[in-house]
């Protein structure tokens, strides 16, 4: 008999692959987790056998936060139509954040030809910023921030001169985008520092993952990070606030045994011939605050009508 049909030689072959590999039955539960699954993610294997990979935290889409995923995720698909499926996706890490990756499908047969179950694969998709350069961080004090480990108020600042920069003098189109954490200082109030500065971080990493190599992030405030976006053109702006804005809605973390988050709001500017630093973060910071009004008036609304109808339902009980 060959080697090759040692059941623990055939998983530690699967087990040695850098991608993810996860199976599931028909009712996509996980019945294997691979090495590489657990690296990419941070969930151990003991953690999600047994479990759905529809469920939080383990739910991935071709968007963050997909209503539509428990039915037309990859694997759903490939079990559905008997067909091999792949997508760009999300996954979320065991920290908090979300990982952009790519997902493979393929139905699992038995002899008899029937389909009982799925194998997916995902791979992290490197689209992590690039750093600044290291001689200026070197040079300048304070240059990385402690809490997130990207780049600080300051160096944000030299950076954003140096782009705005290259703006004028070779017309490389770029914007900035600004974003706050709704409600931080309460949270850090209830929570304690220690809850606060993890939220920050898997905040900062989320931003990591979701912006390209030639994109700039930094932590601008206690409760704000600031985002060069190089090369941006002023019609894909819109795009790009709106899928910074999808990533981060999925944004938590795990605290005493309950998920919590906040609300983020972001702002931009795209910047302009006539711009200096104090204009375009003027822009910014306005724009923010609009972000901010608008998202406290539907969550006012919101309290509004759920009010309305608790006394509705109570007046039509009595």
């Amino acid at each position: 008999m060959s080697a090759f049909h040692d059941s623990e030689i055939c998983r530690s072959i699967l087990d040695s692959l850098p991608t993810g590999l996860c199976v599931v039955d028909m009712q996509k539960k996980i019945v294997y987790w691979s090495d590489g699954a657990e690296r990419i993610t941070g969930h151990r294997r003991h953690e999600v056998i047994g479990h759905s990979c529809a469920s939080e935290p383990l739910s991935h889409c071709d968007q963050p936060g997909c209503e539509f995923c428990n039915q037309d995720c990859p694997v759903a698909r490939a079990i559905k139509t008997s067909h091999s499926t792949e997508a760009i996706g999300f996954l979320h890490h065991k920290t908090g954040y979300e990982i952009p990756v790519r997902i493979r499908a393929v139905p699992v047969h038995n002899q008899h030809g029937s389909i009982i179950g799925a194998v997916e694969t995902f791979e992290e998709l490197q689209q992590t910023a690039a750093p600044i350069d290291q001689d200026e961080t070197l040079q300048l004090p304070g240059g990385i921030d402690p809490v997130t480990s990207v780049p600080s108020h300051a160096l944000m600042l030299s950076q954003l001169g140096r782009t705005l920069a290259n703006f004028v003098e070779v017309k490389v189109p770029f914007a900035v985008l600004g974003l706050r954490l709704e409600g931080l200082p309460h949270f850090r109030a209830s929570l304690g520092p220690e809850a606060a500065s993890s939220l920050l971080t898997v905040v900062a990493r989320s931003l990591e993952r979701t912006l390209w190599r030639t994109d700039v992030i930094g932590h601008w405030g206690d409760d704000q990070f600031l985002v060069i976006l190089n090369g941006c053109p002023s019609e894909a702006l819109p795009s790009v606030r709106e899928r910074v804005g999808r990533m981060l809605a999925g944004d938590g973390i795990q605290w005493w045994g309950e998920r919590r988050s906040l609300p983020i709001s972001v702002g931009e500017a795209y910047a302009q011939p006539d711009d200096a630093i104090e204009s375009i973060i003027e822009r910014v910071q306005k724009s923010l605050e609009t972000a901010s009004a608008r998202r406290a008036d539907a969550a006012s609304a919101s309290d509004a009508s759920s009010s309305n109808t608790s006394s509705s339902k109570g007046s039509s009980g009595s």
